[in-house]
């Protein structure tokens, strides 16, 4: 088991809660990045229909 040090501060637990922590947000950045290309992608598909000329009432364009 990790000792503390002079000043009472455990060197290990130092380190390995910001790792941990680091790694949370790192998959959390991952995250949200798959979200916003997923959103880009659904704002591209709706810029092209609203881009597309109405249909007419008989259903020809």
């Amino acid at each position: 088991m990790a000792q503390a040090g002079e000043n009472g501060i455990d060197p290990a637990a130092t380190v390995v809660a910001p790792t941990a922590e680091a790694a949370e947000l790192q998959a959390r950045i991952n995250a949200l990045r798959e979200e916003l290309m997923a959103l880009n992608e659904r704002m591209k598909a709706i810029s092209a229909a609203l881009q597309r000329p109405p249909l007419s009432a008989t259903g020809e364009s």
